[in-house]
């Protein structure tokens, strides 16, 4: 086994102290803003203890395997694979993705890493019937509590017990502190936690390997006004309140010449596609259809029309004239649409729709949306807010309504919930997010 690169590792004093520290605590939990290297420190001390670790089988966990796997086994060139390269390879272990460390650093004693998701109910399932060691887990907020319990409950018999947890901050009251780190604090302050507790909070500016230029670029792709501001980069716990989108209703306040976000349907670039979002209503809500342009490079996206109809009792066939309607003005004005993305729970509905295209001789693709988590996809949009690359024109007066009146769920107190009370449009809202949610990395690749 030979090694010709060092792993070029910059830790700035406030890491140094916590990965010290982890050598000798049982919990060891970071906290706080995006590219705060949280990350890093907890894989970094995590291999550190797997070359010595008396267990086989340890575990790590994100909010999906996948998400584990990218951000621990790979972590940009600092994960586990490469800080054991030449002496790992990734396999399965009972059906798990897992990677298999052997080598000088173990002292040619196979140790077992086991990727597993960790979002969802039945999560916990994927990882019963093993012991496991050690424990690191990225985005421990995103993780449910059965699998959280279920993975604490695995480390019971483990002879060297050890949790690596990293967060980004969430709701004051959100499920994980109230659970878990804030219970550990108090027994930690009280001396009741006999492996030791070891807490710490990161933001951006104690990362050295970043630049001031760096920082500051990254600092100006968030609306300061927005609740992303103050948990991604002051890296504090809050209460989303009032507006979600309070920039863009600022702006919708001024003049149209004022109005950043908004252009004249004529100034509306080349577009590399057009989208199609559709969101079925019901009782109290509505039928919505919204059009949204993406430029080449997923650099901007243009919100070109918008329209909604209220009530429950227009019949398939209507339904289908609505929508034929939409898309012939779309195409007429802006171009041809690529693909059209529905609501999934009605599935009645999108054949009707595919009927209607088929009988208007339109040939469109329509399929399901993604309905990805509702707040990734309103962080999405206020990104590209914040960042000058999102603009609508004047066909979407009831888009241009829902921004302005979405606000944020007073009644719920242990999470951030958007409002769907039937006060605001949130069927145009989901129409719209259909429309971006699948090409979410993409743009923030370009960021």
């Amino acid at each position: 086994m030979m090694r010709t690169k060092t792993i070029p590792y910059k830790f700035g004093e406030k890491h140094i102290k916590y990965i010290r520290k982890c050598a000798k605590c049982e919990i060891n939990v970071a906290e706080g803003a995006v590219r705060a290297g949280k990350t890093i420190d907890n894989v970094y001390a995590f291999a550190h203890e797997i070359k010595t670790a008396p267990d086989k089988i340890h575990l790590a966990t994100g909010s999906t395997s996948a998400n584990a796997k990218l951000n621990i086994g790979d972590a940009n060139g600092f994960g586990l694979e490469w800080i054991f390269r030449g002496q790992c390879r990734w396999g399965k272990y009972k059906g798990n993705e897992c990677l298999y460390i052997r080598g000088p650093d173990t002292g040619y004693r196979q140790r077992v890493v086991i990727f597993a998701g960790a979002a969802k109910a039945d999560s916990f399932k994927k990882i019963r019937g093993n012991s496991y060691g050690m424990w690191i887990a990225t985005e421990i907020n995103l993780h449910h509590e059965n699998t959280i319990k279920e993975a604490i409950n695995r480390q019971l018999a483990a002879k060297r017990r050890k949790i690596f947890w990293d967060l980004n901050p969430d709701h004051p009251k959100a499920t994980i502190y109230a659970n878990h780190i804030d219970k550990y604090d108090r027994l930690a302050s009280n001396g009741n936690i006999l492996g030791g507790y070891n807490y710490e909070h990161f933001t951006i500016f104690d990362n050295v390997t970043i630049s001031e230029e760096r920082k500051q670029t990254i600092i100006n792709e968030y609306d300061p006004t927005s609740i992303w501001y103050q948990r991604d980069i002051l890296g504090k716990r809050c209460i989303a309140e009032g507006l979600i989108y309070r920039q863009f209703a600022d702006e919708v306040g001024r003049s149209d010449k004022q109005n950043r976000f908004k252009i004249h349907s004529s100034k509306v670039p080349q577009l590399a596609k057009i989208i199609v979002g559709v969101d079925f209503g019901g009782t109290s809500s509505g039928h919505s259809f919204v059009a949204t342009g993406i430029t080449p490079g997923y650099e901007r996206v243009y919100a070109l029309a918008s329209k909604r109809e209220i009530g429950d009792d227009i019949d398939p066939d209507k339904l289908g004239d609505l929508f034929i309607s939409f898309v012939q003005f779309v195409q007429r004005k802006y171009g041809s649409v690529s693909v059209v993305y529905c609501d999934s729970a009605e599935q009645v509905l999108i054949r009707g729709l595919q009927k209607s295209a088929q009988k208007a001789g339109i040939s469109i693709s329509i399929r399901n949306a993604l309905k990805s988590e509702i707040n990734n996809r309103i962080n999405l949009t206020c990104r590209l807010m914040a960042q000058g690359r999102f603009f609508y024109t004047e066909d979407c007066e009831t888009l241009e309504e829902a921004f302005c009146t979405a606000i944020w769920n007073p009644k719920i107190l242990n999470k951030n919930v958007r409002l769907d009370d039937g006060t605001s449009d949130i069927d145009t809202l989901d129409g719209y997010e259909y429309t971006i949610e699948r090409d979410a990395r993409r743009f923030i690749r370009i960021e």
